[in-house]
């Protein structure tokens, strides 16, 4: 499955210390399991829990096949602001 990152999540990836970027990009790439919830009024949007982290995550339909865009990664008080 084709993992696409926003620049918004890269730059929130690249700011966090080295254990949490490890527990971060393992949560991504076990996707579709882990604690994923669909999104409230935002059509085919989920989130992804890892402890106080959220990613934000769409799934997409690509050339290749099916792939997962990810949106945004912030703690818990901030990501769901300006959704």
């Amino acid at each position: 499955m084709d993992i696409q990152y926003s620049k918004r999540a890269i730059k929130a990836i690249n700011g966090m210390d080295k254990p949490t970027k490890q527990r971060i990009r393992k949560a991504i790439e076990g996707l579709p399991k882990g604690d994923i919830k669909t999104l409230q009024g935002a059509e085919n949007s989920y989130r992804l829990r890892v402890g106080d982290w959220r990613i934000l995550f769409s799934y997409l339909e690509t050339e290749a096949g099916k792939g997962i865009l990810i949106e945004k990664v912030a703690p818990r008080g901030e990501v769901y602001k300006g959704v």
